[in-house]
């Protein structure tokens, strides 16, 4: 059986999505919780010691099966729809397969300035933090008209599709699970969305996968001070 090494459910928005992926497919794997702690990042840590056993990177996800140790998100993907075709992981059409691997690829390399002012973290409410951002920092507005205008015609297209999910490509694929961390900063910090893509949001959100991932994300009661930048306690 597959293992994957993931980090704190509440913050690893790189965990969430390999996690869902393999959850969402019905893959059974084995999950191996490598937490985030102090000095989450520094090469003494026990976080960084703890993978560098199965990582050079030494930073999670990492999928190992079969003697096999994969540590880009994108090629754990990609291992996995190889390994199981059946799961049509990836839209079938190819025209669509390159779109998906496209948009995935751009998610993988870009939104930096949404990734850096709206960390995940699914526990906190962090819509006052949201708002100012959003005021005050243009590369977020930029990065968050990207993602409408990267969604609304891919929903559009495939909303009528032959057993529609009114998913990214109609049906689950890598491509909603590659985006389901960006769906949690958009609902956690309140980022003004249009209507469609606030439902998009939803019916992400309501994925059993997503759903199992947030859960025990909730469940945690962890705080990560690095991972922490709003707040200086979870009461707060």
């Amino acid at each position: 059986m597959p293992k994957l090494y993931i980090a704190n459910k509440n913050y690893s928005s790189w965990s969430m999505r390999a996690w869902v992926l393999l959850t969402q497919a019905g893959i059974a794997f084995e999950e191996v919780m490598v937490p985030f702690g102090a000095n989450t990042f520094e090469a003494g840590s026990a976080f960084k010691q703890a993978m560098l056993t199965v990582n050079p990177a030494g930073q999670v996800p990492v999928l190992e099966d079969d003697g096999l140790f994969i540590w880009d998100t994108l090629e754990i993907s990609e291992y996995l729809a190889e390994k199981y075709p059946d799961k049509h992981l990836w839209p079938q059409d190819v025209k669509a397969r390159a779109r998906a691997r496209s948009i995935c690829a751009e998610m993988h390399a870009g939104f930096g300035a949404l990734r850096n002012a709206c960390p995940m973290n699914i526990e906190a409410a962090l819509h006052e933090v949201g708002a100012l951002a959003w005021r005050d920092k243009p590369a977020v507005r930029s990065d968050v008209r990207r993602l409408v205008d990267m969604w609304t015609p891919l929903l559009e297209q495939y909303r009528n599709a032959p057993g529609s999910q009114h998913l990214l490509f109609g049906k689950f694929s890598i491509a909603d699970a590659y985006f389901a961390p960006v769906c949690m900063r958009l609902k956690n910090y309140a980022l003004p969305v249009p209507p469609h893509i606030t439902a998009y949001i939803g019916r992400v959100s309501a994925l059993p996968s997503v759903k199992a991932w947030v859960e025990q994300a909730l469940a945690e009661h962890d705080f990560v001070e690095a991972d922490e930048p709003y707040r200086i306690s979870r009461d707060v």
